[in-house]
């Protein structure tokens, strides 16, 4: 009987150290508390080798990230190869990138260390950056262009603008959102300042003025452009736009992050028609971080403690992970300041945070081994 039963349960003892094996092997990163970290092709050199990402992801594990927010779409191009780019313009890859899948090796070498990652779709609807005709894709498309009052490209803080209440435009950028989904084993996917976003500077292109007379018996839009029930018009169409990509990306995967990383509210209304807490109390999102980029403590205390208190209901407080200036051009946050800022997330209820961006850490090794 014993001499029977042995073979057996060799047998399902094996079977179930496989099975255990493999259950590690794809067991998904815990998704909270974030403790992230944004990864640019601008200021860093990171993305353009192989090399390079190995040491960021080392570089991230050793220090206890466990979410990268990976630049995925900037300057008109696709870090990654794009069929819908090349279908679209042409242009399959930034060309810098020639050759290779830079998405696919950062998934491959964060995922083995239990790293989760977030592609990130930082220029949304900005076509170019101080490229006064919109860049080449503007050039190609210039029917795609938002128009101010006096029938110019919008241009704000440098960037040129595709129009979001295109149609086209939207579906353009939606299917370069969808093909990262579908394509690649992303953790999830993150708009930001630029999606969904556009300047209120825009919307007096021809599409949007003749939706505009369609609902106001054929009046014209205010020339104010911060006329309040001007911007809230306009913010609303970027709502739908919101609503939209919420419902098709979870149809595609209803495992998917959706993280979102809007201006500080309500700034990111009249300047960028982003109404962000509504995309937060309709449930679209699964994370918020808002840029809280402040240069001291009591300026972040102040814009943070507006959104906690005014702008996301407290049901709600688990979606935030705010985002943290620690390092542009020559600025780097001292740990001082960092260490106050962690804290009053922290004192405010918040676990998680993501830090701008990862050069900074290089310059901050010592908080960030304690922190983490």
């Amino acid at each position: 009987m014993t001499k029977t039963l042995l073979p057996i349960l060799l047998t399902l003892l094996a079977l179930t150290a496989c099975s255990n094996s493999k259950t590690q092997e794809a067991a998904e990163p815990t998704p909270h508390p974030t403790r992230g970290v944004w990864l640019t092709n601008v200021d860093s050199d990171a993305l353009f080798s192989k090399t390079g990402l190995e040491a960021a992801v080392e570089h991230c594990a050793r220090l206890g990230f466990n979410t990268i927010y990976t630049v995925t779409w900037n300057r008109g191009y696709t870090l990654y190869p794009s069929a819908v780019m090349e279908k679209t313009f042409g242009v399959r890859i930034d060309p810098k990138l020639g050759g290779r899948d830079p998405l696919q090796e950062l998934i491959d070498l964060a995922h083995a260390k239990n790293i989760r990652v977030v592609a990130w779709f930082e220029f949304g609807f900005a076509s170019s950056y101080k490229e006064a005709d919109g860049g080449y894709l503007l050039r190609q498309k210039p029917h795609w262009a938002a128009r101010d009052s006096a029938g110019q490209i919008v241009s704000k803080n440098g960037f040129q603008w595709m129009n979001a209440f295109d149609p086209e435009v939207q579906d353009f950028v939606l299917s370069l959102v969808k093909e990262v989904v579908e394509k690649y084993d992303v953790d999830g996917i993150q708009g930001d300042d630029r999606l969904p976003a556009l300047p209120s500077l825009a919307g007096y292109d021809s599409l949007t003025v003749a939706a505009y007379q369609t609902e106001h018996d054929g009046q014209r839009p205010p020339m104010n452009y911060k006329d309040t029930a001007w911007v809230d018009w306009r913010a609303n169409r970027l709502n739908d736009f919101m609503g939209r990509m919420s419902r098709e990306l979870r149809a595609l995967d209803s495992t998917l992050t959706l993280s979102f990383s809007p201006s500080i509210y309500p700034w990111s209304k009249f300047e960028y028609l982003q109404d962000w807490p509504t995309w937060v109390k309709n449930g679209w999102v699964d994370e918020i971080c808002p840029q809280v980029y402040r240069y001291d403590i009591e300026a972040y205390r102040s814009a943070l403690n507006a959104i906690v208190n005014e702008q996301v209901a407290p049901e709600q407080h688990h979606l935030l992970a705010p985002g943290i200036l620690l390092k542009v051009g020559d600025y780097i946050a001292s740990d001082t300041l960092l260490r106050q800022m962690v804290e009053h997330n922290r004192s405010l209820g918040l676990e998680g945070e993501v830090f701008f961006f990862y050069e900074g850490l290089k310059r901050q090794e010592a908080f960030f081994e304690e922190l983490y």
